[in-house]
């Protein structure tokens, strides 16, 4: 039997970054340059769909397109700076790494952008795919043989599900535990700080079904929280908003 590469798949704005401070000030520019009033507020509460369908809340359809090619031309100098990594995200990364696996981010983020993040806080992953949202996300997981997907909306567990991969979810985003479980999570955590001992667990297993004859049945089975990309796990979550 050919033995598989553990790939784990994680999300990207409320599970490894916490964007809200960046994203609100890009919005807080957009309503300067356009003189279009934009609830900041608001908006970084629902965070997770795609960046479109938060500016059509704000812009007549026909003027969306222009919209996101101007925030997210603004986005590098106004966003990447006064986001920061959430606790955990860089050990849960490493973490993959040490269990001789590879981590990728599948995100609905531009992905020039999302790579912008993830070097300016030192967070390498292996590949990083974006503009893929809920179900799309499965394309990428597919591609990569992800076995794991970590996220923090109910979109995310769609995506992993979709895919075949076990949904590991986070709190950290706007879904609450009850949501994500709802939603069709496996597994849900409070934070990505309790992801390494999870992953341990996890890993030991999945080396022992790559193993020659042994089975891999290993027991695990495999709308909206009002916004974007969310966590559960018994913590404050936030609603989420357009990946920018």
């Amino acid at each position: 039997m050919t033995s598989r590469l553990l790939t784990v798949g994680f999300d990207l704005d409320m599970t490894l970054i916490d964007s809200r401070p960046g994203i609100h000030a890009c919005y807080v520019r957009l309503t300067e340059r356009t003189g279009t009033p934009i609830d900041a507020d608001l908006a970084v509460t629902r965070l997770g769909p795609p960046l479109e369908d938060e500016l059509v809340n704000w812009f007549p359809a026909e003027r969306v397109p222009e919209m996101a090619d101007l925030y997210r031309a603004m986005y590098p100098d106004t966003a990447i700076a006064p986001t920061l990594a959430l606790p955990g995200a860089r050990e849960a990364v490493a973490a993959v790494r040490r269990a001789g696996g590879r981590a990728i981010v599948v995100t609905a983020k531009y992905e020039p952008n999302a790579k912008l993040h993830l070097e300016h806080l030192g967070i390498e992953p292996d590949a990083v795919i974006g503009g893929l949202w809920a179900e799309q996300k499965a394309e990428a997981l597919r591609e990569y043989g992800a076995q794991v997907y970590v996220g923090d909306h109910v979109g995310d567990v769609r995506g992993a599900r979709t895919a075949g991969a076990l949904s590991v979810a986070v709190a950290t985003g706007p879904c609450d535990e009850r949501e994500l479980r709802t939603a069709g999570a496996d597994v849900v955590l409070a934070d990505l700080t309790e992801f390494p001992n999870w992953l341990s667990d996890f890993g030991a297993r999945f080396s022992a079904e790559q193993a020659p004859g042994v089975s891999r049945d290993s027991g695990e089975s495999g709308e909206s929280c009002d916004a974007g990309d969310a966590g559960a796990g018994g913590g404050p979550g936030y609603p989420a908003s357009p990946r920018a």
